[in-house]
């Protein structure tokens, strides 16, 4: 089950969705990173949809290995396998994307009520900032102090564990953040000021 859901992980969605529907090599633009948020910047709302729910649904998948087994292995070990192997695809030269989608999509099958707090914190976040690296540290790190109060030790270990993985996946995009320079969806209230101010 973990081989399988570190396959699962390492399907390099933004990869195909990019040579798929727009023939472009996602890593031949802008950050070179085939996750959500450079698909977004390079590729547009639309295809920046598709990878993000198709990176989620990839943890979803590997968290369910265990229900499809009968196994009675914890389905958070099997969805951090997935994780890793979003990071770091064998499909795609180990250079993957930041854990970000992956991780909530694993959160569905572990705690259903957890994942509609992740996900609504998420996207209140991107639709604030209009930056989905601001709205992965700062959801990241809600959803830790969230998990707190859910008195579930592994799951709040693994949420520490991730934010501060998050944090450091995401160094070149704070320096931006701090000079004003790190890149936007195209949508939010982030990006209308950014217009604002560019007018």
């Amino acid at each position: 089950m973990l081989i399988i859901g570190y396959l699962i992980g390492s399907i390099p969605s933004g990869v195909w969705v990019g040579k798929l529907m727009y023939g472009k090599d996602i890593r031949d633009y802008g950050s070179g990173n085939m996750g959500t948020t450079n698909t977004f910047r390079v590729l547009g709302k639309k295809a920046g949809t598709i990878v993000l729910l198709m990176d989620m649904f990839k943890g979803t998948l590997a968290a369910l290995l265990p229900y499809f087994f009968h196994s009675n292995v914890n389905v958070l070990l099997i969805g951090l396998s997935a994780i890793i192997g979003h990071v770091y695809p064998i499909f795609a030269g180990f250079k993957g994307g930041k854990a970000v989608a992956t991780s909530v999509g694993v959160l569905l099958v572990y705690d259903p009520l957890f994942f509609v707090i992740a996900w609504a914190i998420f996207l209140i976040t991107l639709y604030i900032s209009s930056m989905v690296s601001v709205a992965s540290m700062v959801g990241f790190l809600l959803i830790t102090i969230v998990s707190l109060f859910f008195k579930d030790l592994l799951l709040s270990g693994v949420a520490i564990a991730l934010t501060i993985f998050v944090f450091i996946r995401h160094y070149g995009n704070i320096e931006r953040i701090k000079n004003g320079t790190e890149n936007m969806v195209p949508f939010g209230l982030g990006y209308k000021h950014r217009l604002k101010k560019e007018d």
